[in-house]
C-alpha cells in the first residue's frame, strides 16, 4: 500500500472514530492550517494556491456554521455572527488577494481553536 493510501486510511479512521469534540478541533486545526498556507502563498505570489486554501477554509467555516446549534447555547448567536464575518473576510481576501484580511482571520481562528482544544481535553478527562 502506498504512503498516500496509508495516510488516507489513517485520516479516515481518525475521523470515523473521533468524538464530536475532537471533530470540532480537527476542523479548527485544518482551518488554521488553510489560513497559514493561504497567507504564505499570497506572500510568495502564488495566487492560485492561496485561492485553493481560502476556498477550503470557506468550506470549513460553512460546515462550522451548519453544525452550530444556536438554540441550545446563549453564545451560539455570537459565534454564528463570527462565522458569517469570517466567511465574508475569506471571500474578500480571495477576491482581492488581501494578506491583511487573512491575518485578521488567523487572529480570530487560532485562539478559538485553542479554546476548543482545551474544552475538548477537559471533557475527555472528566469523570464519566
Amino acid at each position: 500500500m502506498s504512503a498516500a493510501a496509508l495516510r488516507a486510511r489513517y485520516l479516515g479512521d481518525a475521523v470515523a472514530t473521533a468524538s464530536p469534540q475532537q471533530l470540532l478541533v480537527m476542523l479548527y486545526d485544518r482551518l488554521a492550517l488553510d489560513l497559514e498556507r493561504a497567507e504564505a502563498a499570497l506572500i510568495t505570489g502564488d495566487r492560485p494556491e492561496a485561492g485553493n486554501q481560502l476556498q477550503h477554509a470557506q468550506e470549513i467555516v460553512l460546515e462550522l456554521q451548519a453544525s452550530l446549534r444556536v438554540d441550545i447555547w446563549d453564545g451560539g448567536p455570537r459565534l454564528a455572527a463570527l462565522y458569517a464575518w469570517l466567511l465574508t473576510e475569506l471571500i474578500a481576501a480571495n477576491v482581492k488577494g488581501d494578506v491583511r484580511r487573512i491575518a485578521d482571520c488567523r487572529r480570530i481562528v487560532e485562539p478559538l481553536r485553542d479554546a476548543w482544544r482545551e474544552a475538548a481535553a477537559s471533557l475527555a478527562s472528566a469523570p464519566a
